[in-house]
C-alpha cells in the first residue's frame, strides 16, 4: 500500500498531514512509542518521524506501530547543541537508521544528560527540592536520562511550583538555575554527526529561542557552513507574519522547510499534526532533499533507505 503523495511544493497556504517532531517515553514524552504512532493514525496523519531526545531507542517499537497503522515512520532524534551560548536543538532524520558517527554521538548525548541532570538536582535542592534526583526519576518512570520534564513534574508534585508552565518560568527555562548548557556539542559537531551518518539535519523550533532576525540568520549560517540543511518553517502555533519572514530567510539560504508540533504529552498546548499553516514559499519541502525523496512514494511502517 503506498502512502498519499506529498506535494512538491508549498503553493498555497495549507496543512500537511506531516509531523517531523514529536517524542515519546523513549526521552520525556508521555505516551509509548506505540500510543503515539496510534495517535497520530487518529488524528489523519501519513508521514511521522519520532524525535526523542537524544536517543533512538524507540524507533524500533514505533516502526512495527505504524506499519499496523498504516503510517509511514521516519526514524530521528532531537540533538541538544550549543551555538554562543544558547542551547540550538537540532532534528536529525534519519532514513538510514542509526548508523555511523550517530552510534557514538548517542552515547556522549547520554553521558551528558546523565551529568546534567546531576547539577539541575544539585542547584533545585538549593530552592526546595529535596532529594531531586530521586523524585525526578520517579516521575521518569523509567532508567532513560532525565530531562528538565522530568524535574518539571517533581516540581509541581511537590508543592514548590503550581503547574509545569511556573517550573520552566522560575526554574529551568532558558537562563534560569535548571538551564544547563555546559555539557553539550556545539552545534557544528552534532551537524557533521548526523550528516556524516546519512542523515539530515534540521534546526528546530527556531523561533522559540529568542533571537533577533539577524543572530536567526547568523545561526542559520554557521548551522550550513556545518552541513545543515533544513529548518522547521512551523513549529506548532506561530505568528504568521514571523513564520513568513522565517521563510524567507530559508529561501535565502536555499534551506528546505521542515514542520513539526514539538508533541510531548496529550493535554498540552501541542497534539499530533497540531501546526499553524505551512504558508507559500518557494522553500523547498522537507521530503525533496535528496536523502528523502522516497519518502513522497513510500510504503506504511519504517521508511528506508533506497
Amino acid at each position: 500500500m503506498l502512502m498519499p503523495r506529498l506535494p512538491y511544493t508549498f503553493d498555497a497556504d495549507q496543512r500537511y498531514p506531516v509531523d517531523l517532531h514529536m517524542h515519546s517515553t523513549a526521552s520525556d514524552g508521555a505516551l509509548t512509542p506505540t500510543e503515539l504512532v496510534t495517535l497520530c493514525a487518529e488524528r489523519g496523519l501519513t508521514h511521522m518521524s519520532l524525535t526523542d531526545h537524544d536517543t533512538m531507542d524507540g524507533i524500533e517499537e514505533a516502526g512495527r506501530a505504524a506499519e499496523q497503522a498504516g503510517l509511514c515512520l521516519i526514524p530521528g532524534c532531537e540533538l541538544s547543541t550549543r551555538w554562543q551560548g544558547v542551547n540550538i536543538h537540532v532534528v536529525a532524520l534519519m532514513p538510514g537508521g542509526l548508523q555511523g558517527p550517530m552510534v557514538e554521538g548517542l552515547i556522549q548525548q547520554r553521558e551528558a544528560r546523565i551529568q546534567r541532570a546531576t547539577v539541575i538536582a544539585e542547584r533545585l535542592e538549593k530552592v526546595g527540592l529535596s532529594n531531586a534526583l530521586e523524585k525526578a526519576r520517579l516521575h521518569a518512570g523509567s532508567d532513560r536520562p532525565l530531562g528538565r520534564p522530568d524535574f518539571a513534574r517533581a516540581l509541581v508534585a511537590e508543592g514548590v511550583v503550581p503547574d509545569w508552565a511556573s517550573a520552566f518560568k522560575r526554574y529551568l527555562g532558558s537562563g534560569k538555575k535548571g538551564d544547563i548548557k555546559a555539557h553539550w556539542p556545539e552545534i557544528s559537531e552534532a551537524v557533521s554527526w548526523i550528516v556524516d551518518s546519512g542523515g539530515v539535519a534540521v534546526i528546530a523550533h527556531p523561533l522559540r529561542h529568542g533571537l533577533t532576525r539577524r543572530k536567526r540568520g547568523l545561526l542559520m549560517d554557521t548551522f550550513q557552513a556545518a552541513g545543515g540543511q533544513a529548518v522547521e518553517l512551523v513549529s506548532g502555533q506561530q505568528n504568521p507574519d514571523s513564520t513568513r519572514d522565517l521563510a524567507r530567510q530559508l529561501v535565502e539560504r536555499d534551506l528546505y522547510a521542515s514542520m513539526g508540533s514539538d508533541f510531548h504529552f496529550p493535554g498540552s498546548h501541542a497534539a499530533p499534526g497540531s501546526m499553524s499553516l505551512v504558508p507559500r514559499t518557494a522553500a523547498p519541502p522537507i521530503w525533496q532533499h535528496p536523502r528523502l525523496l522516497h519518502l513522497r512514494d513510500a510504503s506504511p511502517g519504517l521508511l528506508a533507505v533506497g
